[in-house]
């Protein structure tokens, strides 16, 4: 059944929105959010396509919807060299208070199967709260399609009164993914500043505060994967 003047009107206005951000992104050289508006709003026009009955009007959006896969196809080209070349970079600001940044948001266009050995370095995976954003990442890292065996963790031992703590948070989280087959090797290093993350696929992520981006959780429980409700997003 066509869908309804209506439902026609609202989607073409949305598909409108979005494709002109895609073009002003586009403009402004941002092709990585360029080619998502571009694709979402392809996708929206693809939906008005079949509720259109004239066969003018469909030929029309047809050339239109035409124009935009080929210039997202090119970017994803480009993008796709850049990346190859080593030449590709990113980069995200996340706002206080803002929501929507997962892990699994942010990591998940550079993960695929065959990933197989991480390295993080993080001098601050010491409090409840920094050790939950560890396992978090981990728990991100086995529900992916990569197949990760190997995580490696070099970060600083905390000299105070959370040592005890963190030391056992960590075993507990060896302990975890050592049941889903991963293994965690673990080194501690007292002139670690920066924090970064490699994958063997050979992308390397810079992040300024490392995993601790999250707001603090109001509750604790124990280090097990599956142990925790996401706090802010």
């Amino acid at each position: 059944m066509a869908k309804s003047g209506r439902g026609l009107d609202s989607e073409s206005v949305a598909a409108a929105t979005v494709l002109k951000r895609a073009v002003e992104l586009d403009s402004e050289s941002r092709y990585q959010q360029a080619l998502v508006c571009y694709q979402e709003g392809i996708d929206l026009l693809l939906q008005v396509l079949k509720g259109i009955q004239d066969d003018t009007k469909k030929c029309n959006l047809r050339k239109k919807i035409s124009g935009y896969m080929d210039r997202a196809e090119n970017i994803k080209k480009y993008l796709d060299q850049e990346k190859e070349d080593g030449k590709y970079h990113k980069q995200i600001k996340i706002e206080e208070n803002a929501t929507g940044f997962s892990y699994e948001s942010l990591f998940q266009e550079y993960l695929n199967e065959t990933v197989r050995e991480v390295w993080v370095e993080d001098p601050y995976i010491r409090h409840t709260h920094q050790l939950y954003n560890f396992l978090r990442f981990c728990e991100m890292l086995i529900k992916r399609p990569c197949k990760v065996k190997t995580i490696h963790l070099l970060t600083s031992l905390d000299e105070g009164g959370g040592k005890q703590q963190q030391i056992c948070g960590l075993k507990e989280i060896k302990e975890s993914l050592r049941d889903h087959g991963v293994l965690l090797e673990l080194e501690y290093s007292s002139s670690i500043h920066d924090r970064e993350i490699r994958f063997d696929n050979g992308w390397m992520i810079k992040i300024g505060r490392g995993l601790d981006y999250f707001k603090k959780p109001q509750n604790s429980s124990l280090f097990f994967l599956g142990s925790f409700l996401p706090w802010i997003l």
